[in-house]
């Protein structure tokens, strides 16, 4: 018997329905992961699964005694007391009988009576019979894992805290089945490691929605999908998923085309003269009214997001040039000896723990905060857009438009003017949502507003700090094509492992007490290069490997470029681009899976010769770096 069986539930609210008839069904030690797009009710579902929602129709079957947690998107209100209290307090009958137990304790060292004496026995050996002398032990293990405070005041903790706060209160409840919504938003990299390998041992039954595809990927037993009121299962993982959806919606697209011809067909004829009207097959009539019923009750798919940015003149080759950048807050080293050179069209990640310092090293980056030590130099004509984590740019109490237009009703998209309706509708925004006010929207329509507005404006330099957060798979995906198409130069901030891997080139990583590096490759390339597992700290690339922090010697300063050097430093930009150009080839087909199913002589001659370029691209920006530091130093 399944632990949960929804049984042709239908649920409306006023509108149309976002559950028709739908059935599902979790069984025991399954890891169910749920997509769908923004708004097709996600959160709802779980809120009926968790007993927190009635349905309209339809019937709700729990296995006798089963117990179900839920971890919501949102945090209640009402929550009070310490984070270890809280977290504590979801361990339930077994945390009440240990902490009777030390009330106990506590009162028998000012009396000690026969029936304290005796309760102390009954609580030791229910304790023991609950295996509930390790609970706080518990508690504190997965409150370090969390980065979480255990004497903090809930209500003092941030709205991402909160939520780590009450997924530790669901973990270690271990209920029969766990309900988690979105579990990785706000955890860094390192927490969603530790999160991963805890649930794929997890006892129960898990069923969860994320947009983290690698999460999914890594945990999901079962897909299942929700899609116009109904849900779709794939018990196959998330790569094979796509391609059955894909064919799945080409079979169900013609199936429509043909409907709508068959309909077209018989509408005509029914319209036909006297004639036909008298000797009509009434059989085809109805069968002509039950086409027009199902037409009227036909749900289309809904549309993907069309996003495209504005691209700026081209900048100039160097964009952004840090030496030996130093920060601190308080007592806390942020950023320690940190250099770093970007040059025109890099795409480069930055990730680190929560609070290590991230949007910190962006500002500073960018000239919007002062090093307390080195410098920043900023290339020429930059034209920058910078999407803030934190939205703080949107205007909660003004419309979708006008936090778009700033007054008036058209957009200038690539020289050309465009109505703002028909502009938001490419961000999946309806006429009529698109006049509702910014402080009723989701996460996620927040997101595509913010990105909405951001592409109103051209640019060449694009920083983004977790642009990730909330969107939906499909919009996540078509945000990943816009950022590998787009010819300038791009920072990105994210904890979303798969978008680092498809995206950027090189990882810039915050590893704790002012360490910073930059790895080639994105998040699965910085993996390979650390020496210990990804829990443990990271090992920089060796300095000669690494350009950005090679300087010339301080007595080689005080002279002159030769000749010949100047006539080096001419050269080099375009051996450099060459270098680049051969690298960028060899690695487009060592990331091909296929390629490895080749003679692994030749799969061994391009790893080689990969190295070889990689190898002598270094020196050529060492090089590079060097004379032009020189030259500069010269200058009267």
């Amino acid at each position: 018997m399944a632990l949960i069986s929804l049984q042709e539930i239908s649920l409306a609210f006023g509108g149309p329905l976002v559950f028709d008839k739908l059935s599902l069904q979790l069984e025991a030690g399954e890891r169910v992961a749920m997509l769908g797009r923004n708004g097709v009710g996600k959160t709802t579902l779980m809120k009926v699964m968790a007993g927190q929602v009635q349905v309209d129709r339809g019937e709700i079957i729990y296995q006798k005694g089963v117990k179900v947690t839920h971890l919501p998107q949102e945090v209640p209100a009402d929550i009070k007391g310490t984070v270890f209290d809280i977290v504590f307090s979801g361990l339930g009958e077994r945390a009440k009988l240990l902490s009777d137990y030390h009330h106990v304790t506590h009162r028998l060292h000012t009396e000690q009576t026969p029936f304290l004496l005796k309760e102390l026995d009954r609580l030791q050996a229910e304790i023991d019979h609950a295996n509930g002398w390790d609970l706080e032990a518990e508690v504190e293990d997965v409150l370090a894992h969390m980065k979480l405070d255990g004497e903090a005041d809930f209500e003092t903790l941030s709205g991402g805290q909160k939520r780590r706060a009450l997924l530790a209160k669901a973990l270690v409840i271990k209920p029969e089945i766990l309900l988690l919504d979105e579990p990785t938003n706000h955890l860094d990299i390192d927490t969603i490691n530790w999160l991963e390998n805890l649930l794929k041992d997890y006892p129960g039954t898990l069923f969860f929605v994320t947009h983290d595809r690698m999460f999914m990927t890594h945990l999901a037993t079962r897909i299942v999908e929700l899609d116009r009121g109904k849900i779709f299962n794939w018990t196959c993982n998330y790569q094979t998923f796509l391609e059955r959806k894909q064919m799945a919606l080409e079979v169900e697209a013609a199936h429509r085309v043909e409907f709508d011809k068959k309909l077209a067909e018989e509408e005509i004829w029914i319209r036909k003269g006297v004639k036909a009207r008298r000797t009509r097959n009434e059989g085809r009539v109805k069968a002509l009214e039950r086409m027009r019923e199902e037409k009227r009750h036909q749900r289309q798919q809904i549309g993907k997001a069309r996003i495209q940015t504005q691209e700026a003149e081209s900048s100039g080759r160097l964009v952004i040039k840090a030496a030996h950048l130093g920060f601190s807050y308080d007592d806390k080293c942020l950023i320690r000896d940190f250099s770093v050179q970007i040059m025109r069209g890099d795409k480069i990640g930055v990730i680190g723990a929560n609070g290590s310092g991230k949007t910190t090293l962006l500002r500073i980056l960018l000239g919007k905060l002062e090093p307390q030590k080195g410098k920043v130099r900023l290339g020429t004509n930059l034209e920058v857009l910078y999407y803030d984590q934190l939205r703080q740019q949107l205007d909660e109490e003004k419309t979708i438009i006008e936090n778009v237009t700033e007054g008036g009703d058209t957009v200038t998209i690539n020289g050309k003017p465009r109505h703002i309706i028909g502009y938001l509708q490419d961000f999946l925004f309806t006429p009529d949502r698109a006049r509702t006010p910014v402080k009723v929207l989701s996460g996620g329509e927040r997101n595509r507003l913010f990105l909405a507005r951001l592409f109103t404006k051209p640019c060449n330099f694009l920083v983004m700090d977790e642009p990730t957060n909330d969107l939906d798979i499909e919009t996540q995906e078509l945000l990943e094509e816009l950022l590998m198409e787009f010819s300038g130069t791009l920072i990105l901030v994210s904890h979303d492992r798969h978008f680092l891997n498809n995206v950027v080139t090189s990882t810039i990583v915050m590893e704790g007490q002012g360490e910073v590096y930059e790895y080639a490759g994105g998040y699965d390339d910085w993996v390979s290069q650390r020496k210990s597992s990804l829990a443990s700290s990271a090992v920089p690339i060796k300095e000669e490997q690494r350009p950005a922090v090679v300087t010339a010697p301080k007595e080689i300063l005080k002279r002159n470029l030769s000749t010949k050097e100047e006539a080096e430093l001419g050269r080099l930009p375009a051996l450099i681009e060459k270098l680049e150009n051969e690298h960028t080839k060899l690695s487009e087909v060592l990331a091909d899976i296929t390629f490895y199913q080749k003679d692994p002589k030749e799969v061994e001659r391009v790893r080689a010769k990969a190295e070889q370029l990689g190898e002598e691209l270094l020196r050529a920006y060492a090089r590079w770096e060097y004379l032009e530091e020189l030259q500069e130093t010269k200058k009267p």
